[in-house]
């Protein structure tokens, strides 16, 4: 089989990152050294850091990075988006102009004879019942509607300070950190969802910013959660036999 990538976390347009074109560049060199041998890429959540679609209007800007996932499909590989908590107000734009297939939760896919649960990871096992009502408020229909009566001048600039708010939040607490198996909440709910699906070889998810290669006993099924493309630059890579993780260095990662 052909290689299959996942990656996440590049939060494009960041407002509090002074490097983000240059970001947006080499995710776009990335996709562009693997587009004529990956049988499938899986983005996993929060590639804008901000994104919401009105009914004729998205976001100005990313042409490069929607270029070019636009020609990975054109060339037959598979391009699928788990929605993040940034990029989670997807109404279509992204299927019907660059035929990517969108995934508003995680879920359990094969990939090679081998069972993947992948989701962003947001709400996944979190006890944070701020967290968890923000996470409704962002999800309700209700809010949504409410939100498109804002004309897209103000909509989208709102949403862009307050993800450029959350950014700097993120800056001022350093980098984030494993906390460990019992605390550490998509190892949690990896742990509680193996009970029910011993079947799951592979766990991985992206939000948490952080790297992460941990075997889960006594089912052994491993749980990655991938860094992002802020500063980690990684990807986990599987080819049927092995999963991977691993930096993108421009000019010495093979594809």
């Amino acid at each position: 089989m052909k290689p299959v990538y996942f990656l996440s976390d590049a939060h494009l347009g960041c407002l509090a990152l002074r490097h983000r074109r240059t970001q947006e560049r080499r995710l776009v060199n990335f996709l562009d050294s693997i587009k004529h041998t990956a049988g499938a890429v899986y983005l996993l959540g929060d590639i804008f850091d901000f994104w919401y679609e009105y009914k004729t209007v998205v976001p100005r800007g990313y042409t490069r990075l929607l270029g070019k996932i636009s020609e990975l499909t054109d060339l037959g590989v598979e391009v699928h988006y788990f929605v993040g908590n940034h990029d989670l107000w997807q109404a279509g734009y992204l299927t019907e102009e660059c035929g990517v297939t969108i995934h508003r939760k995680g879920c359990a896919v094969e990939i090679g004879g081998k069972v993947f649960f992948l989701a962003h990871g947001d709400g996944l096992g979190t006890r944070d019942w701020k967290f968890r009502c923000l996470r409704a408020l962002f999800h309700s229909p209700t809010c949504r509607f409410l939100f498109s009566t804002l004309h897209p001048r103000w909509g989208v600039t709102f949403g862009r300070q307050w993800a450029r708010y959350s950014q700097l939040k993120h800056q001022r607490h350093g980098e984030p950190r494993y906390m460990g198996e019992e605390r550490e909440e998509l190892v949690v709910f990896a742990r509680q969802y193996l009970r029910t699906h011993p079947d799951v070889n592979y766990f991985v998810f992206g939000h948490r910013h952080i790297e992460l290669d941990l075997t889960l006993a006594p089912a052994a099924s491993r749980l990655l959660i991938i860094g992002d493309w802020i500063s980690r630059f990684t990807f986990a890579r599987f080819d049927g036999h092995e999963l991977t993780m691993q930096n993108f260095v421009e000019g010495e990662t093979k594809p």
